[in-house]
């Protein structure tokens, strides 16, 4: 706790670098000079320190380039602190709705990186690990992003921390809200399916640099989801696309990632896929499952709406079709 102290400051505020419902992170130096994210926890179950090592050490034997890499812990009376990697580059948040998004340093090739990254870090914890993780908390600043915008994803198995019993809705914080799939607000359970569509919203936002949910006017508010899927069915693909990209993206790859994500955030959770299909479509490995996935009934036009009834969420209804911008390196 000493050597932890030290590295923060003291845990100054001046060095807290995020906030979150598990805990605030630190920036933090040891000894060494490596630099470290320390996570203070709250609302941790108040098991003894053993029961709370116990639980810390399958963390640890969870390993994979696209997770953030888990260094250490402290458990000292009442503390709760987990160490981790620091990743230099912050949150996929900072940098499409945060404070680093006036620099526009996510392109394309960047944006589908983080996608596919994010993704096998997924794959990894639903299939792979053992034992499986539900994340439980996928949203945009849990996708860390080191030194060459490597997606690192955070805050793995910390659902487990939280003691049973407290309502989900106390450890949701407001900037969560958008991500969470109905059955998770309706019953309050993680499963996989619901990490699946959190990761969809997630595609969404890369694609359209929208946030969650936003805000049209003083009050009216609505989903991403919801202003994509109409604009997807018509085609229009290039109204979806952020404007920050300024038209210097594959269209068929931004095509694809939006169709994944719509289909990660399908209303009823036995309709979305799971990450094993999830990561080959990204990839463009499976031209079969995409041509299947675009002519989902999900994605048929409806022809009752006009193509020019359906406004962006900035209140235009102007769309200029472009020519497909390859980047290759599928």
């Amino acid at each position: 706790m000493r050597e932890l102290r030290s590295a923060t400051n003291s845990f100054n505020y001046d060095n807290k670098i995020g906030e979150g419902p598990f805990g605030s992170v630190y920036w933090g130096q040891v000894w060494d000079g490596s630099q470290i994210a320390v996570k203070r926890l709250k609302n941790s179950k108040n098991g003894t320190e053993v029961e709370f090592a116990s639980e810390v050490e399958i963390l640890g034997r969870i390993r994979h380039k696209n997770l953030l890499s888990f260094r250490g812990y402290c458990a000292d009376g009442p503390e709760r602190i987990l160490v981790y990697d620091y990743m230099a580059n912050s949150s996929l948040y900072a940098h499409l709705h945060g404070p680093l998004s006036a620099e526009c340093l996510l392109d394309w090739r960047r944006r589908a990186s983080i996608a596919i990254g994010a993704a096998r870090a997924l794959l990894y914890l639903h299939h792979h690990a053992t034992p499986q993780i539900i994340h439980g908390s996928i949203k945009a600043t849990n996708v860390l992003l080191d030194s060459d915008f490597q997606a690192h994803v955070g805050d793995f198995g910390l659902i487990k921390l939280i003691p049973d019993g407290i309502d989900h809705e106390k450890i949701t914080s407001e900037n969560q809200r958008g991500y969470l799939a109905p059955e998770y607000i309706m019953f309050g359970k993680p499963t996989a399916g619901c990490d699946v569509y959190s990761f969809g919203i997630i595609l969404l936002e890369l694609a359209s640099g929208k946030r969650p949910i936003e805000k049209s006017g003083s009050v009216k508010t609505f989903g991403i989801r919801n202003w994509v899927l109409p604009l997807a069915k018509e085609g229009r693909y290039d109204e979806i696309a952020d404007s920050k990209l300024s038209d210097k993206f594959s269209e068929s790859e931004l095509k694809r990632m939006v169709l994944v994500g719509l289909a990660c955030t399908h209303s009823e959770p036995e309709k979305r896929p799971t990450m094993l299909d999830v990561v080959p479509l990204l990839k463009g490995e499976s031209k079969e499952m995409l041509l299947k996935l675009e002519r989902d009934e999900l994605f048929r036009p409806d022809l009752t709406v006009s193509s020019q009834g359906t406004s962006t969420p900035e209140g235009s209804t102007d769309s200029a079709p472009r020519k497909d911008q390859e980047l290759g390196g599928e």
